[in-house]
């Protein structure tokens, strides 16, 4: 959904964009928010308009993104500030380290226990 020259060459999303579909029984609007930290206000711009947020874990680099500072926290704790109930974590790049099971349950039981303190109740789907 990246439709900026400077998001395509950087390989970041830097400003939201929007895509609409409609079904037979209900609208749905996608906003493709920033994740990067130098674009945050435009993140916030686009998490301050959704009813749910996905949010992306990189197997390879969770240690980074859910460190105390990491933008992993950061995202997670601004949805729910900005009223965002429903979350839907991903876990992706598990290529990266070696499609491992025990990584995966790694990640889940620790942002588990983390979007838990948020606020967020965390269910699983298998």
């Amino acid at each position: 959904m990246d439709k900026l020259k400077a998001e395509r060459e950087r390989g970041i999303t830097i400003d939201c964009s929007i895509f609409k579909f409609v079904t037979k029984t209900k609208r749905y609007t996608i906003i493709d928010a920033p994740g990067h930290r130098d674009f945050i206000k435009n993140m916030i711009t686009g998490t301050s308009q959704a009813d749910v947020a996905l949010l992306i874990l990189p197997a390879s680099e969770f240690a980074t993104a859910f460190s105390d500072d990491g933008q992993a926290r950061e995202h997670t704790v601004l949805a729910y500030t900005l009223g965002i109930r429903q979350l839907i974590v991903a876990v992706n790049k598990m290529d990266a380290v070696d499609w491992k099971e025990e990584k995966f349950k790694e990640i889940q039981d620790e942002f588990s226990k983390f979007v838990a303190n948020v606020g967020f109740k965390a269910e699983f789907v298998k």
